[in-house]
């Protein structure tokens, strides 16, 4: 006899990082006997610094391997506090600091902790999947804005974004320093979405995951503009700065009525964060830095051979972004000298005849109505110089065909 399971009916609004839909067609790609060259995920290929693993080892050896309390380890909590408070010149104390499984449990607990079923939810579009995903799951409705181009390179569209605000919005994601298109806020785009969410009285989420992926120039939060503060939450990683994706470490920094309903949501989903893996993060804060500039230098060059090249490829354009690990190439030119009426066939004959694996504008949202250009994403993260210059030279050769 054949069961019927009977799922809820919010599975079917449960969606998914499409860069990793990407990452499968590439893995069987290459389980064929091919090579691949991997721009699709977000992934580091750099190793985390020494310290911070001899940190882990450290802890471990000291039986470091129980519960902890359940927004994590008051040390880590409260160095955090610190360095976040001297980057972006704010005044949280520990007690605004729950430690998290990674960066995406903020995104869910903070829209279960002030998103009602029904309400509006401001999400940049392009943008991480997740966003979208996470509020039409937990009964929100989704509301794009979207990201636009200028001669410099990328930013935010504040009139689309006063546009789309109505009587039932009630949240707001920013992601400053974006993926895809590291598009970042300007001072002026900081006054003018501060002053948005005062206006309307939104709930902001502010996810900085990219924050200290910087090469030139320094970051600012809109988190220090006026009436910020206290109706924000920062979503704050460890995978990106100190190459630890796989530990999944972050947290959620804002104030405290919000801190501890999300200490709440870690008590009852996962009780706590990995024990020993907070005492490597400790070490990752006030420990030696000179690893961590090491992977930032390694990421520029990538990042400058990409840009080169690409832009030499007839047809394509590429804007060279001072942060993040993106890039988010206009190939519309391209496309059309190859004939390629959709994303996916283009994506399917480059990986096909060149082996590079990356992903598209589509990957990142439903494209809107209006947009006339069509664009990649390649993420140089993980990939060496080496294999990049091979596989942006194939991809040029076959472009150009």
């Amino acid at each position: 006899m054949v069961t019927h399971l009977r799922l809820a009916n919010r599975v079917a609004r449960l969606g998914v990082e499409t860069a990793f839909v990407v990452a499968s067609k590439a893995a069987a790609f290459e389980a064929e006997g091919n090579t691949v060259y991997p721009f699709h995920l977000g992934d580091l290929n750099l190793t985390t610094p020494e310290n911070i693993i001899d940190a882990a080892y450290a802890a471990l050896r000291k039986g470091k391997t129980g519960y902890t309390p359940n927004t994590g380890i008051p040390q880590l909590r409260e160095m955090l506090a610190y360095d976040f408070n001297k980057s972006r010149g704010t005044n949280f104390g520990p007690e605004n600091v729950a430690i998290q499984p990674g960066g995406k449990p903020v995104i869910s607990k903070f829209l279960l902790t002030v998103m009602n079923p029904g309400d509006e939810v401001l999400y940049p579009n392009p943008g991480f999947p997740i966003y979208e995903s996470q509020i039409a799951f937990h009964g929100g409705i989704p509301v794009a804005y979207t990201i636009v181009q200028n001669d410099d390179g990328f930013t935010f569209d504040i009139e689309g974004l006063k546009k789309s605000i109505t009587d039932k919005t009630r949240v707001l994601i920013v992601n400053d320093l974006h993926n895809p298109t590291s598009a970042e806020c300007s001072e002026a785009d900081r006054k003018a979405i501060a002053e948005l969410a005062v206006a309307h009285n939104l709930l902001v989420l502010i996810d900085e995951a990219y924050f200290d992926v910087r090469y030139e120039g320094v970051s600012s939060s809109i988190v220090t503009e006026p009436g910020m503060r206290e109706r924000s939450v920062v979503l704050y990683t460890f995978s990106k700065k100190f190459a630890m994706t796989g530990w999944r470490l972050g947290a959620a920094i804002g104030p405290l009525e919000l801190i501890e309903v999300i200490g709440k949501l870690n008590v009852n989903d996962e009780s706590c964060t990995n024990h020993f893996v907070q005492y490597a993060a400790l070490e990752a804060l006030e420990g030696d830095q000179k690893a961590v500039r090491l992977i930032l230098a390694r990421l520029q060059k990538r990042r400058d051979l990409c840009v080169d090249i690409l832009n030499d490829i007839r047809g394509v354009h590429c804007f060279r972004p001072n942060a993040t690990f993106y890039l988010y190439p206009d190939v519309t030119v391209a496309m059309e000298n190859k004939g390629f009426q959709t994303y996916d066939e283009l994506l399917d004959a480059v990986l096909r005849n060149t082996g590079v694996s990356m992903c598209a504008r589509e990957h990142f949202g439903t494209p809107l109505s209006g947009e006339l250009r069509k664009h990649v994403r390649l993420a140089y993260s993980g990939i060496g110089r080496k294999d990049i210059e091979t596989g942006l030279m194939r991809l040029k050769y076959f472009l150009e065909a």
